[in-house]
């Protein structure tokens, strides 16, 4: 793809998903990368898929929940490529269980990764993709940052928070003229580990609803989501709907308002997922 040649690239989550083919892709596009996770075998798996396009790859385990290494890691990166473009923040976890019965530890592990995780990478890198004189943010929320569902709520809240905190973002970099692009990502369901590496409040089946998910909402694959992103950062959109299904349900959100959706959509989980046990 044109338009990252040259360009140095960080990725967070780069072990699998869409933040491993977000690094191929990139890698493909003539960029050079900086990959991260806190899977070590899936990040060893990207580094060497990257290492045979012959492209230039940094590699190294992050836990983007701890502000202090990923300061260090930033400094790491410039140090390496000498400056850094963009950073795609896309490292993140999922966790199902109603609000009543899910523990306050369960909802604070998913805000520390997706949300203060994209919190700790924007700030880290900010300074130098000013300093680089053509900077780009590029922030993973998710179609739970546009609509809530019963079940989700500590996802739908860390992904409604980076929606905000990037959108906000993107106005702050215009108002005062710095050279940086900033780009919200809105997945919908993309074949990824993200639902079968997840956890689940007592009473659920996270591997039951892993299956579910993979099965019939997972409906476009990682090579596709990183292309979709890709382009439209080429394009400098504010912000991209990863796939037919964000599509579709941005659509109805905006057709029907915030309290028909709710209703409609409450209707439809209760079809969807595995019946719950209390």
């Amino acid at each position: 793809m044109q338009g990252f040649a040259g360009k140095v690239a960080v990725i967070t989550g780069a072990g699998s998903g869409i933040g491993q083919a977000l690094a191929i892709e990139l890698a493909r596009s003539g960029a050079k990368v900086a990959i991260s996770d806190v899977n070590t075998e899936g990040l060893a798996e990207t580094e060497a898929q990257i290492k045979a396009i012959g492209a230039p790859v940094k590699a190294d385990r992050l836990n983007v929940t701890e502000r202090e290494a990923f300061a260090l890691y930033a400094d790491e990166v410039v140090a390496h490529y000498g400056k850094v473009n963009q950073i795609y923040n896309n490292a993140g976890i999922a966790f199902t269980g109603d609000i009543e019965v899910s523990q306050f530890k369960d909802i604070e592990r998913v805000m520390d990764v997706n949300f203060w995780g994209v919190v700790n990478g924007t700030k880290e890198f900010l300074p130098h993709l000013i300093a680089s004189g053509d900077g780009h943010v590029i922030n993973v929320s998710s179609v739970f940052g546009l609509f809530a569902v019963p079940g989700q709520a500590a996802y739908n809240a860390s992904k409604f928070a980076v929606r905000g905190f990037t959108e906000a973002l993107r106005q702050e970099m215009k108002l005062a003229g710095h050279p940086v692009k900033v780009t919200t990502v809105h997945p919908g369901g993309v074949k990824t580990g993200i639902a079968r590496n997840s956890t689940a409040a007592e009473g659920l089946d996270a591997q039951e609803l892993a299956k579910t998910f993979d099965a019939k909402l997972a409906k476009t694959t990682p090579e596709r989501a990183a292309k979709i992103i890709l382009e439209a950062v080429r394009k400098g959109h504010a912000r991209v709907l990863v796939g037919p299904d964000a599509k579709l349900l941005d659509l109805i959100i905006r057709a029907t308002g915030s309290g028909a959706y709710q209703d409609l959509f409450s209707r439809v989980t209760s079809r969807v997922l595995p019946t719950r046990s209390h």
